[in-house]
């Protein structure tokens, strides 16, 4: 059995409905192994299938440019719900949801919940469909359960890579959250946004983790890398060229803002930040990244010198306060 709905028809129906002739499968890393087989359904349907094989990290990375180039009449972007807007190609959004059952994880996070009477409740949009059976059985083995809704997100209880709003915005009704899906990425953002106990309910593997102690980890390095940048005399500013990444007016404030403390700031711009990158600027002492905050905050170890998500550059330069960015979230921009 798949463990994921790839709307197969649904495809179909877009790509006679749209008369498209040319399709760009964008596909993020976990699901690129499915690639060739959607590609012969494709075909099938009388178009020429063109499987995007860069990294793809989220919805915020749509291979519009990419699909301009090659003459693409559709996007077929999966895993993600949409998040940019554009008009530039017609694209459809396949969110994968998953097929797996989560009973058994949740159940088994039940002893790790037991100090806690309010459970905040949230997931990727891979099992928002089992966000119900989910709270039915917190409920039955007695919690009060809150799934959050901001308004900024697609679904109730969602969230995505960069955007916890939905955990934020009742993280002063709970006293845990439980992250329903594989994976620590996702249930981690919970815990540096909220700074609450976090614990993920795995269906893959049918286990329940505790992830605080490694939240706990990452934020030492962080504020580890915000010392070092304290030193800094030139700061590049990164700005991110994919569509949801795009941030001028901030990276020219983050400019304006070295300037005035009296560093030199330069205006970087690329559509990947690698610890490769880094290394072409031997003279450039410590970064801000505009674009995508977790490139910053899960990967530090790998980068030679600080790379800063801006309001960590704010408590660098004096501006704002360690305290001050945990209240707000180390992912708002």
């Amino acid at each position: 059995m798949k463990r994921f709905d790839f709307e197969e028809e649904r495809i179909k129906q877009e790509i006679t409905k749209l008369g498209a002739k040319r399709v760009l499968l964008q596909l993020p890393e976990g699901l690129k192994p499915e690639g060739p087989r959607l590609a012969k359904i494709i075909e099938k349907s009388g178009a020429l299938p063109i499987i995007s094989a860069d990294p793809c990290y989220g919805a915020c990375d749509i291979a519009v440019n990419e699909a301009e180039s090659l003459g693409v009449d559709l996007i077929v972007h999966f895993g993600h719900s949409k998040l940019v807007k554009h008009e530039q190609i017609p694209t459809i959004y396949v969110e994968a949801r998953a097929t797996v059952t989560v009973e058994k994880a949740v159940k088994k996070s039940l002893p790790l919940l037991s100090k806690y009477g309010k459970i905040g409740l949230a997931t990727s949009v891979q099992h928002l469909q089992a966000l119900n059976q989910a709270r039915e059985i917190l409920i039955r083995a007695g919690k009060t359960v809150i799934i959050g809704d901001s308004g900024q997100m697609g679904y109730a209880g969602q969230v995505s890579g960069c955007n916890y709003s939905n955990v934020k915005s009742i993280a002063d009704e709970v006293e845990a959250f439980l992250f329903v899906g594989g994976g620590l990425f996702h249930a981690l953002g919970i815990a540096l946004s909220t700074s609450k106990p976090t614990f993920i309910a795995d269906p893959y593997d049918n286990r329940a983790v505790a992830v605080n102690d490694e939240a706990q980890k990452i934020l030492k390095k962080r504020w580890a890398c915000i010392e070092e940048a304290e030193a800094a005399k030139d700061f590049g500013v990164f700005v991110g060229l994919k569509p949801g990444q795009k941030r001028l007016d901030q990276a020219l404030s983050v400019k304006a803002l070295a300037e005035k403390h009296g560093k030199a700031a330069y205006l970087l711009a690329s559509r990947e930040i690698s610890p490769e990158t880094l290394l072409e600027f031997p003279s450039i002492d410590a970064y801000v990244n505009t674009a995508c905050p977790r490139i910053s905050l899960d990967a530090s170890e790998k980068f030679s010198k600080p790379v800063l998500t801006i309001n960590e550059f704010m408590v660098a330069s004096g501006e704002s306060s360690w305290e001050n960015i945990l209240k707000k979230g180390l992912f708002e921009n």
